[in-house]
């Protein structure tokens, strides 16, 4: 049995002036969830999630917190807390002073505050700096500080808009996994705004896809890459070859020599190598099939492969893949093989 809603958006629809940011959307979030927001700039999902949060209000619709219309509540009133890019730390205080600001400010006495937040820094494992300032910290260290901070009014949702963007690749990439077990362990629904798709993937129970101000798929990572619902969504999740109106991912595809044998179950065009990208654990080629469509190929550059397969551009090739790996995108947003 699915675990009941805790956010609900219900014909929402939002503008500024004349720019139309949500086109009556619906979404339902479970309790539990990490769920995130994924789309280009533009797409709504800021937008999408400073309604949930009550930096501002829907031209019409309604926004469910827990079963109960939030609509009009003031920020202050609803039991959400956001984790912005900008992490906003109070640079005179120390870090624990800047994690029980918002207990102090509700006139938690302060001995009860001062344990609330050494246990939020605990639980992002910065309990041994308590005593530090902001300006003695690294990146990271800063952005967790900033979730110790919105977790100790024990919000029944968490809000995150893009809080990775100011980090390095390889930070990232750590903070992500820390990210992802935090919510686990803490069992807090977490709503996460990304355009990053790698990070929306790597992260989600499930993902809800914008643009233009729409919801174009909502799923689990692996619905929108193996089952996306248009040719939009196949094209945003991931690398794709769209043909027509079928996907075929990039690391389907095996590239062979021209005469060799095509087993049963496997479609095979002959084609030559216009691009070859060396990327560490990957090589992308881009191949011209014979009958002039462009096809983008990812090889894992595994030590028996890598060392028989030194293609250069101008080599010809026979581009083979499984007859099941083409997904047709349907007209009606249905993915189907």
């Amino acid at each position: 049995m699915a675990p009941a809603p805790i956010v609900e958006l219900q014909g929402v629809v939002k503008s500024y002036g004349a720019a139309v940011a949500l086109k009556r959307l619906d979404l339902l979030v479970r309790a539990g969830e990490f769920f995130t927001l994924l789309g280009p700039s533009g797409s709504g999902k800021t937008t999408t999630l400073r309604l949930i949060a009550g930096f501002e209000r829907p031209d019409t619709g309604r926004i469910l917190l827990d079963g109960a219309d939030v609509a009009d509540l003031a920020p202050h009133l609803r039991h959400v807390n956001t984790v912005f890019q900008d992490y906003a730390l109070f640079p005179h205080l120390t870090l624990v002073e800047n994690v029980a600001y918002g207990l102090r400010a509700r006139k938690m006495p302060k001995a009860q505050a001062h344990d609330e937040a050494e246990k939020a820094l605990a639980a992002v494992k910065l309990d041994a700096f308590a005593g530090r300032k902001p300006a003695q910290l690294s990146g990271g260290q800063r952005q967790r500080v900033a979730l110790a901070r919105a977790m100790v009014n024990k919000p029944r949702v968490l809000l995150l808009d893009e809080p990775l963007g100011a980090l390095d690749l390889k930070l990232r990439h750590q903070m992500q996994a820390e990210l992802k077990k935090l919510q686990h362990d803490t069992g807090i629904t977490f709503i996460y705004v990304t355009h990053d798709q790698d990070e929306a993937l790597s992260m989600s129970d499930r993902i809800a896809v914008f643009s233009h101000g729409e919801i174009e798929q909502v799923g689990t990572p692996f619905e929108l890459y193996e089952r996306p619902a248009s040719a939009f969504v196949a094209d945003f999740v991931g690398s794709s070859n769209l043909w027509d109106s079928m996907l075929l991912r990039p690391e389907k595809v095996r590239l062979l020599a021209p005469a060799a044998p095509v087993p049963a179950g496997f479609e095979a065009r002959p084609g030559v190598v216009r691009e070859a990208v060396y990327l560490g654990a990957v090589t992308r080629f881009g191949v011209m099939l014979a009958d002039g469509r462009a096809l983008s190929v990812m090889e894992a550059n595994t030590a028996p492969r890598a060392e028989r397969l030194r293609l250069v551009p101008g080599d010809e090739v026979l581009a083979l893949w499984p007859v099941e790996a083409c997904v047709r995108i349907s007209n009606n947003n249905e993915g189907e093989v």
